[in-house]
Formats: C-alpha cells, sequence, structure tokens
C-alpha cells in the first residue's frame, strides 16, 4: 500500500499540447548495444513539457490542475494565465486548485512564487533553482526536495542544498519559494515484481551468482562472502564509496563545503 496522498490530483487528461511522445530505447544506444542495463518493456506513457515561471514574468499565474507525471517523482501543475495560456510547471507541497501564483524580480515571500535568490530572506525553503541566470530550474526538483539560503554576498549567495553541500549561486538566478511536493515519496512500497515491470525496469541478477568470467564476484562454492577487498562492478571498477565527480571541474570553485556521505 502506498503513503502517497493522491487525493489532491485532479482526474484530467494530459493537455495535448504540452506532451509529447518519446520513443522507448531499452538501455540501447545509438548503435543497438545495451549501455544501461535492466531497462526494458514498461507501460507505455506520454511526456508532459516542463516549464517555468520565468516564462510568465509579472503575470499572475492560477492553478487549473494537479496532476500525476510518469516521468518525476513529483506532481505537476498546470497553470493558466493571460487567461487562456497554459503549462506545466513542478507543483510544490501545498499547492491547491485555484491557487494565485506570480514570477517577478522582486515580489511577496510566498509559497509557489518565483523570484532571484537576492530577494529571498535566508532560511527560506526554495526549489526548482536556477544554476545560471535565465537558464531555467536545473537543482532541486526531485520529490520532497528543498534547499535553503544560508549566505548572501555581493554577487553570490550560499545554497545548502539537500545533500549538505554548501554551494555558491549567483544571486541572479531565480528561484521557487516552498518544498517539492510528494513528500512521501520515499516512502513508498513497490509491493510486488509486476509494478517493477510496468515501470520499465528488469529484473537484476547478484554478481555473487554468476560464474568467474561474468563478474569479478562470481565464482566459489556455496554461499561465499564476496573475496575481495572492496566490491565491483561487472568491470573491474569500484562499486561504492568512490567519489565520481571530475576532480578539476569548472564549477569546483563555486562549492563551499562536499556533501556528506
Amino acid at each position: 500500500m502506498s503513503v502517497t496522498d493522491y487525493s489532491v490530483l485532479t482526474k484530467k487528461r494530459p493537455e495535448k499540447s504540452l506532451i509529447l511522445k518519446l520513443k522507448s530505447h531499452a538501455g540501447r544506444d545509438r548503435t543497438g548495444q545495451i549501455s544501461v542495463r535492466h531497462q526494458g518493456g514498461g507501460e507505455k506513457k506520454q511526456y508532459r513539457i516542463i516549464s517555468n515561471l520565468n516564462e510568465i514574468m509579472d503575470t499572475s499565474a492560477i492553478i487549473e490542475s494537479i496532476e500525476y507525471d510518469p516521468y518525476r517523482s513529483s506532481f505537476i501543475a498546470l497553470v493558466k494565465f493571460d487567461g487562456k495560456i497554459k503549462k506545466y510547471i513542478l507543483a510544490w507541497e501545498g499547492a491547491k486548485v485555484k491557487d494565485e501564483i506570480i514570477s517577478a524580480d522582486k515580489t511577496e515571500i510566498k509559497i509557489g512564487n518565483r523570484l532571484k535568490l537576492k530577494n529571498i530572506p535566508n532560511g527560506i525553503r526554495i526549489f526548482d533553482i536556477e544554476i545560471k541566470p535565465t537558464q531555467g530550474g536545473k537543482m532541486v526538483r526531485s520529490a520532497g526536495a528543498f534547499a535553503t539560503i544560508v549566505a548572501k554576498e555581493e554577487k553570490f549567495v550560499n545554497l545548502k542544498m539537500p545533500s549538505d553541500e554548501i554551494r555558491k549561486i549567483n544571486a541572479e538566478c531565480f528561484a521557487s519559494v516552498g518544498q517539492v511536493s510528494n513528500i512521501t515519496h520515499s516512502a513508498q512500497r513497490i509491493g510486488k515484481a509486476g509494478r517493477k515491470r510496468h515501470m520499465g525496469i528488469r529484473p537484476s541478477v547478484r554478481g555473487k551468482a554468476m560464474h568467474p568470467a561474468a563478474h569479478p564476484h562470481g565464482g566459489g562454492e556455496g554461499n561465499n562472502p564476496i573475496g575481495l577487498k572492496y566490491p565491483k562492478t561487472p568491470w573491474g571498477k569500484h562499486a561504492l564509496g568512490v567519489r565520481t565527480r571530475k576532480k578539476n571541474k569548472y564549477s569546483k570553485s563555486m562549492i563551499i563545503s562536499r556533501r556528506k556521505k
């Protein structure tokens, strides 16, 4: 039994002008080789085009419905502005039909409103944050996620991310006030294998159940440990506890404090 509160959702067909049909590739790249394992099958689904309120600057928008999106963990909201134009945006916790929101450089600090980071007080929960001005929201978009402003400098603000990483972001970037919807997503129980197959996820086999030529963990008689100093991928690389971020990445100078493992 899922603990997600689906009572907020409006049973409504997706807007035809705001959906795309994406072809399923079952984890295969353009050469036809499987590059991502354990993918395939799954229910057909339509992709909703998600916008952000930067496209609706200085104009109020009204929520028409709150809907489920099969491509993301959070819910989405259908908003209408100028009386007829409709857009999908990420829904926030506490969003309700007929709520009115606005996007502007500086506006009221109200849940759902979108404004520049330099005009948001410290300690306020924010989500859907831009990395570069006018680029659109890129960070803190998954279910239940939020970041907070911990300090402000001349041109930058220091954000505490959901991972506890503290990093600098340009103060001219936009962010939405509040927390992403569907905060109970992490507590969902899949319940049965069939639901996983509907999600397009195929079964995986433990490495230690394979033979030695198929996986570094394979081989041995009966039930044995992996017999290695650390877990490995099928290709012999570290599987757990290894930092994957590039050491000389261009944005390294923007990170004040790394996330905690």
